[in-house]
């Protein structure tokens, strides 16, 4: 049994900014203190987190949105659930971005939805506060 994991997180940065930390390799490992392969490519590949996720980016619109089909190393064999992260530019500058985690295994639930929450949006706001 699979579930969806939704979240929403406003970010005091353009929603190019914030799609370059998500999407580019470096800028990826710098936040997250973990390595980071991706390609900047729909059909490309990706591993992030030390290699404990990876995948295929299904949808890239820079600055917009990044759709990718994502799996953790502890999700059963063959499985992948599909992970959009949508991007949209607040009035004052910032960014709202909305997470929608698509056929992760039931038992994940809790800890995929704290990883995104404290390994991606708690380690971008932090980064971001510190080179302000």
């Amino acid at each position: 049994m699979c579930k969806t994991i939704k979240q929403r997180v406003k970010f005091g940065a353009s929603p190019a900014t914030v799609y370059d930390l998500l999407a580019d390799s470096r800028k990826h490992s710098t936040v997250t203190g973990k390595k980071a392969t991706i390609s900047r490519k729909v059909g490309g590949t990706f591993s992030a987190r030390g290699n404990d996720v990876s995948g295929i980016n299904v949808d890239l619109v820079p600055g917009r949105r990044i759709v990718q089909a994502w799996r953790h190393k502890r999700f059963p064999e063959g499985i992948f659930s599909m992970a959009a992260v949508t991007l949209t530019p607040t009035p004052d500058g910032g960014t709202e971005l909305v997470l929608t985690h698509r056929r992760v295994p039931k038992e994940l639930i809790p800890e995929t939805e704290s990883a995104w929450r404290e390994q991606y949006w708690a380690k971008i706001k932090a980064y971001l506060a510190e080179v302000g």
